[in-house]
């Protein structure tokens, strides 16, 4: 079974809702990215969210952009992005990699050979955030040959008629973004995410992870009342910029603590 199936059925069934914790690979150089990313499921990551560095993250707010900045700087690469993935497998086989990132690196990797190489490597998942549903087909076809989910993404504008259309036949989990906006936006109320969260489930069986926003546990907690993960990443980049690998930790810690109680 695929990790992130058997990752979401067993949050289910333990009846919470599980975090996905996203930082980009390489940042702040590859040593410290293989450390941080070895110490992500001790910290109480339910999933690890990588992200794909790029030179134009475009949904992404300043923080992300930096840390896709220090990672490039660094010399970090697509191929080098699955190499780090590979030496996590070495010591860390069942917690879920999802791969998050944009369409660009995919299409000059070749997307056949992205997902023979991903499967190898270890990847379970992958988002792409500017991949139109019109254009999906033959990537999500490679994926599943190689056991592997392409999500689909959902947002507040998103309208129902589209709703059907994006979350037909999809696998794994349905990322919703809470807000109209980049990454590190103000979060919205948590009704306006309970009613945006309740219309996704309309259209789908899948669990749902909630993302774009979420900054201190007391959010997490509250986003996570309805959905099935929580996905933070601008906060858990920023203190990694601040205070390195032990401080991000620690702040999964809080995070993945605060969605236990």
């Amino acid at each position: 079974m695929n990790r992130l199936d058997h990752t979401l059925g067993a949050l289910r069934r333990a009846g919470r809702s599980g975090l996905a914790a996203y930082f980009a690979a390489g940042d702040p150089d590859p040593e410290a990215s293989l450390a941080l990313l070895r110490g992500l499921p001790a910290a109480g990551a339910d999933v690890i969210e990588l992200g794909m560095p790029f030179s134009d993250p475009v949904a992404d707010g300043p923080i992300l952009q930096q840390a896709n900045a220090r990672a490039l700087a660094g010399g970090q690469t697509l191929k080098r992005t699955l190499a780090l993935v590979r030496a996590l497998r070495e010591t860390e086989s069942r917690t879920p990699v999802v791969l998050m990132g944009y369409l660009n690196p995919i299409l000059r990797h070749g997307v056949a050979a992205f997902a023979r190489d991903a499967g190898e490597a270890g990847v379970d998942g992958l988002i792409l955030v500017d991949l139109p549903l019109e254009h999906a087909g033959e990537i999500d076809r490679q994926l599943r040959e190689h056991g592997m989910h392409l999500i689909r993404m959902s947002a507040p504008t998103s309208e129902d008629a589209r709703l059907a259309d994006t979350l037909r036949d999809a696998g794994g989990f349905v990322y919703h973004i809470m807000l109209a906006g980049t990454t590190g936006a103000e979060l919205p109320d948590e009704d306006r995410i309970a009613r945006a969260l309740a219309k996704v489930r309309v259209h789908t069986g899948l669990p749902v992870a909630a993302g774009f926003g979420v900054r201190t546990p007391e959010q997490a907690r509250a986003v996570g009342r309805h959905a099935d993960l929580v996905a933070v990443g601008s906060r858990l980049a920023e203190v990694l910029a601040e205070r390195g690998v032990p401080g991000a930790l620690e702040e999964v810690r809080l995070l993945a603590g605060a969605l236990r109680q």
